[in-house]
């Protein structure tokens, strides 16, 4: 995810609602695989990685190393945050990225990651857990090239990005010598030609006795996004190796979620570890959840009524500590797991419910959430503003609730309630 915010601010920095200014991959609704999947995935379509192995344990890395020779490999961390090399593990050890000279070496930094937790730039203080290595063979690089292919708005499709400056930070890049990124748009209807991809490889400094080789990598890359239906694929370092071969040693690529139905072989592999809890709990009871840093939990139906809510909350002082939008036809049970989800986040102070009832019948939801709410003791302020279909017989069901539970039929003054409440609570 961190991946494609970083290409978005590169491409057309855009001003987000303010409610969701921190979590842009509200607007980018991908999956991200691991490190070995993707280059698994690739290497089907003709793209040239790394030869490497898997390892859930230490005496597996220890074996990987055997079987890539013995002599230099590396072992990296999987986890789903860029900069692993410039990470540090909670065991002390840093970098998500080691070079091991012998088997033995390998195994002890696998050891040393494998149960840890790594932080990043990009994972914040909690950091993420790995729980896997892939130890591949280490190789004789010449030149080191970033190369990129997102799914941009602004061009109605692909769009190659790369830089001559490659295994480096793209947002470093961009700050400090932006006039070496290169962007191209393709034409989607067309494709992508074999000229243009040779242009895009002498550009960045292949070699001349390179080029090709590359070209036809960038090309099977560009088939790689459009079969696999992703959003965005990033390749860095894409590199020249001393003996003119063109390898792509790490790959960071997200698929669009509304791709699932016809790419389940893809879909499989989601590492839900790799998530926020909050974010995990929703996906897999099928909740459309974003977890945020505020303070105050929202239950909405309909995309646009969420965001509304979260604008006004702000407007009042108050943070909203998710997105979640139960849909236009919420089940009781899907209404109590999302209430559920807001009234476990040890972050929240007060929630928020707002519902227009339409299909979805006010009566329902106001039983999912009071159900949910004794069932675990709930011990938070809400404020509920439900209306329309069936909409009395909600208020009734909430005001002989015996919780505390507050109808306030006025959207305003709901929303100033509920950041009050908020401010109040220790």
């Amino acid at each position: 995810m961190a991946a494609i915010r970083s290409l978005c601010r590169l491409l057309s920095p855009s001003s987000l609602p303010t409610a969701l200014s921190k979590r842009a991959t509200l607007l980018a609704r991908c999956l991200s695989l691991h490190e070995y999947i993707s280059q698994t995935l690739m290497s089907e379509h003709g793209v040239h990685v790394p030869v490497g192995y898997l390892a859930e344990s230490p005496s597996a890395a220890r074996e990987a190393a055997v079987k890539l020779g013995g002599g230099d490999v590396l072992v990296k961390a999987q986890v789903l945050a860029g900069g692993r090399g410039m990470g540090h593990f909670e065991s002390g050890l840093q970098g998500g990225i080691q070079i091991a000279h012998s088997p033995e070496e390998a195994e002890s930094f696998a050891e040393k990651m494998i149960g840890s937790r790594l932080i990043t730039k990009q994972t914040g203080s909690i950091g993420r857990p790995c729980s896997k290595v892939m130890v591949c063979e280490k190789q004789s690089i010449k030149k080191e090239f970033y190369f990129a292919l997102i799914m941009d708005r602004a061009h109605n499709g692909p769009l190659m990005v790369a830089s001559s400056e490659g295994g480096m930070n793209i947002e470093d890049v961009a700050r400090d010598n932006p006039d070496s990124i290169i962007k191209d748009p393709v034409d989607i209807t067309i494709g992508m030609s074999k000229e243009q991809a040779q242009e895009m490889a002498r550009r960045i400094g292949f070699s001349a006795s390179s080029v090709n080789r590359a070209a036809e990598q960038m090309m099977n890359l560009y088939t790689f996004l459009l079969k696999k239906d992703a959003t965005m694929l990033e390749i860095n370092p894409l590199i020249e190796t001393a003996d003119g071969r063109v390898l792509c040693l790490d790959a960071k690529i997200n698929y669009d979620d509304n791709s699932k139905f016809r790419q389940k072989e893809v879909f499989e592999h989601k590492d839900w570890s790799q998530e926020d809890p909050r974010d995990a709990a929703a996906g897999q009871a099928g909740i459309n959840y974003i977890g945020l840093d505020g303070s105050i939990g929202c239950m909405v139906n309909g995309a646009g009524l969420a965001m509304a809510t979260m604008d006004i909350i702000k407007h009042y002082g108050g943070s909203p500590a998710n997105f979640l939008d139960i849909g236009g036809g919420a089940s009781f049970d899907e209404v109590k797991k999302g209430f559920n989800i807001l009234g476990s986040d040890a972050n929240v102070k007060a929630i928020f419910v707002n519902i227009f009832g339409g299909i979805v019948r006010c009566d329902v939801v106001a039983d999912g959430i009071i159900a949910a709410a004794k069932e675990m003791k709930l011990n938070l302020p809400v404020v509920i503003r439900i209306q329309g279909n069936m909409q009395a017989e909600a208020n009734e069901l909430i005001k002989n609730s015996g919780l505390d539970m507050l109808a306030v039929p006025d959207f305003d003054t709901a929303a100033k309630t509920v950041v009050g409440k908020a401010n109040e609570s220790p």
